[in-house]
């Protein structure tokens, strides 16, 4: 995982990953922009579902299960897990997507500055699936082409980055609890409680999609701005990488 520089014939210093190449990441981050825009509309049916479940349950408990209060609590789980259906496949579609996006920039920000990666290429992937890795590696990953691909001269806030980050972590963690809680569920109470996490889940899942949009269109951007703007001027001040140590 380190980005010493090794040294070959002549003084110059190889590139620690290996060769570099520049192609625009535009039209990928548009893509995957359009894609998760997708998962934001999903989610705000799924989090429509979620308060239908939640309200039927809680009549349920308040008011006892007459029959037509049983038969819209049937439906509101039918629509529950149809989304369910939909929300997985409308992530699955833009993951693929954003990890093709992700080696692009990746490899990009190799040519700004081949030296500024603490991973090798592989992680670009490998680092969302392993588990325990999963938590920090795509965060560490996306910090160091962030600060590679900031406009020469300026520093970059990782802010929006952080911010991100920190609810797509949410999302996971509570997600995953509610979605165990609902299976299991077996009385109103069960079912009740295991909504509400569930609808939490949906609720942070779309903040961290919506936050998503802005870092792919943002570094997006700033690497088509450095692409379109070439190298450094010759004497031209390039100040040290904005380091996180979070």
């Amino acid at each position: 995982m380190s980005s010493t520089p090794m040294p070959v014939p002549g003084g110059a210093m190889a590139p620690p990953h290996g060769a570099a190449w520049l192609r625009s990441p535009v039209g990928l981050g548009r893509a995957v922009a359009v894609l998760l825009g997708v998962v934001v509309a999903v989610d705000l049916f799924a989090i429509w579902a979620g308060v239908r479940v939640y309200d039927v349950t809680g009549t349920i408990l308040d008011d006892g299960a007459g029959e037509a209060l049983q038969r819209d609590a049937v439906h509101a789980d039918s629509v529950m897990a149809a989304v369910g259906v939909v929300q997985l496949v409308s992530l699955t579609a833009t993951v693929v997507v954003y990890l093709v996006w992700f080696y692009r920039v990746r490899i990009n920000a190799e040519v700004f500055d081949p030296f500024g990666h603490e991973m090798g290429r592989a992680w670009t992937g490998w680092g969302w699936f392993v588990p325990l890795v999963n938590l920090w590696f795509p965060r560490r990953i996306m910090l160091n082409i962030w600060d590679a691909s900031r406009p020469a001269g300026s520093r970059t806030s990782h802010g929006l980055v952080n911010a991100w980050w920190a609810m797509w972590i949410s999302t996971l963690v509570v997600g995953r609890a509610g979605f165990v809680s609902y299976r299991e569920a077996e009385t109103a109470a069960d079912l009740y409680g295991a909504a509400g996490e569930v609808l939490f889940a949906d609720v942070t899942g779309l903040v961290a999609a919506v936050l998503a949009v802005f870092v792919v269109l943002r570094l997006t951007r700033m690497q088509n701005e450095k692409a379109l703007r070439g190298p450094v001027p010759p004497g031209e001040p390039v100040p040290a990488p904005v380091r996180d140590h979070g």
